[in-house]
């Protein structure tokens, strides 16, 4: 859908739809070349805990940052060409400081749901010093670097929370019930110097302008909370908001970045003060109001107060994506964004655009369609693989056909996705003949977790 849009013109336009009940006439749909909302900067995603998971992923960074179409796990994909990447500057870290301080942990926190950051320590601002970890987070960097590589032109600094040792309670994942500030008053611009440095360090390094950087994420909710959290989340009150703000701006101005500042929720524009608006040049708001939402008043502030306006989060359990057609069109008409983010494009339960397991790191199950897909190369000599379904609760039906294709890798010599329907499984198990440096992808069906 990406190239498509951005090739009929960099201008939105909108649609009005007629239609006439029980009329047997083809629709009519009428599109008004007048209509101006703005200048279309573009699509994308949040990087986070998918990328942190499957970062070294070429053809999923072909999938989403290219318009190549991409075969995974048997299916043929059109590349969606988005230029828009958000790379989240992690929370956690499981360093102890002077010997007694370390991080507390949710109960139910999700492992994959915890970023690693880069500040360590208070003992120093400095980004050359050891209390800084520029190893950490590989994976989602990678993501970052291969997507700027291929279409992603727009790339957006965020944080979920600050720095673990920067709150009260030294949890990444919110006050203890949810409604009061995390962040310790003196480390308001301690949060505003990790983002700084981290925008500085990525664009003196390896060379990573970020566009804009976003201090907080659903500051204002109430449903981050420490004891009960998933994932990382901090609640700010509003004057919190327009004091980190301030220090942001003042931050980013000692090191000569001229980034963009956003904040989220529109509704907290009105309470912000002259200061702080002057320092937002964008208002990011997400789209987990749904059908419902109003929109329109969401855009009614951003234009009362002169302000770019992205939807920069998106998802839904539905995998049908009947939801996503419906609410991306919602939003297009009513909330008018110049640029449009879906949260996690890998994730579970529908919540993604593929289906995967970020703790687990897998693709590979539908498990609608209880269908397990296996894909497995073979780089030395030619051999016979094996494979064991022990484990599931039904391991397919013995008997039953495994379709497979196989592919030669390297040059254009060898076979090149040949399709075989000559093996079977054996109790819980099925083999085939691996060539030498061979790559093979089985679908295994009837299969339950």
């Amino acid at each position: 859908m990406a190239r498509y849009l951005h090739a009929v013109s960099q201008i939105l336009v909108t649609a009005l739809t007629i239609i006439i009940p029980f009329a047997f006439a083809d629709l009519t749909t009428t599109i008004d070349p007048s209509s101006n909302w703005g200048t279309w900067e573009g699509w994308g995603t949040s990087l986070t805990w998918w990328a942190a998971a499957f970062g070294t992923r070429d053809d999923l960074a072909n999938i989403f940052f290219t318009s190549q179409t991409v075969t995974l796990n048997g299916v043929s994909l059109p590349g969606l060409d988005f230029n828009i990447a958000r790379y989240n500057a992690g929370a956690s870290s499981w360093n102890t400081i002077n010997g007694t301080t370390k991080m507390v942990v949710s109960p139910k926190m999700i492992p994959s749901r915890q970023i690693k950051g880069f500040w360590m320590d208070w003992a120093s601002t400095s980004p050359s010093s050891s209390s800084w970890n520029w190893s950490a987070d590989l994976a989602q960097r990678a993501m970052l670097s291969i997507a700027r590589a291929r279409s992603a032109n727009i790339l957006e600094l965020f944080s979920n929370s600050p720095m673990w040792w920067m709150c009260k309670n030294h949890n990444p994942f919110s006050s203890d019930d949810g409604s009061f500030d995390n962040l310790q008053s003196w480390n308001y611009q301690s949060h505003a110097v990790y983002m700084a440095t981290v925008a500085k360090y990525f664009s003196d390094t390896w060379s990573t302008k970020f566009s804009s950087v976003d201090p907080f994420n659903e500051p204002t909710a109430t449903w981050w909370n420490g004891k009960t959290g998933t994932q990382e989340g901090c609640h700010f009150d509003v004057s919190t908001q327009a004091a980190v703000l301030n220090h942001l701006r003042t931050e980013l101005d000692s090191r000569g970045l001229t980034r963009a500042t956003t904040t989220k929720q529109p509704n907290t524009l009105q309470n912000l003060g002259s200061t702080a608006l002057a320092k937002i040049a964008c208002v990011n708001v997400h789209g987990y109001q749904y059908g419902s939402g109003r929109r329109d008043s969401v855009r009614s502030l951003a234009t009362q107060y002169n302000k770019k306006l992205w939807q920069s989060e998106y998802g839904e359990g539905d995998a049908t994506g009947h939801d996503l057609a419906s609410n991306l069109l919602l939003d297009l008409r009513w909330l008018k964004p110049t640029a449009w983010v879906y949260w996690q494009v890998l994730n579970g339960g529908g919540w993604g655009l593929i289906d995967a397991d970020n703790d687990k790191k897998t693709i590979a199950y539908d498990a609608a369609s209880k269908k397990l897909v296996i894909v497995a190369v073979n780089w030395g000599s030619a051999q016979y693989l094996n494979f064991d379904l022990a484990k599931f609760k039904t391991p397919g039906v013995d008997g039953a056909v495994v379709k497979r294709c196989a592919t030669q890798i390297g040059g254009t010599s060898g076979k090149r996705y040949v399709a075989s329907s000559d093996t079977a499984i054996s109790g819980t198990k099925f083999w085939s003949y691996f060539e030498k440096e061979m790559v093979q992808t089985f679908e295994v069906d009837g299969v339950v977790l």
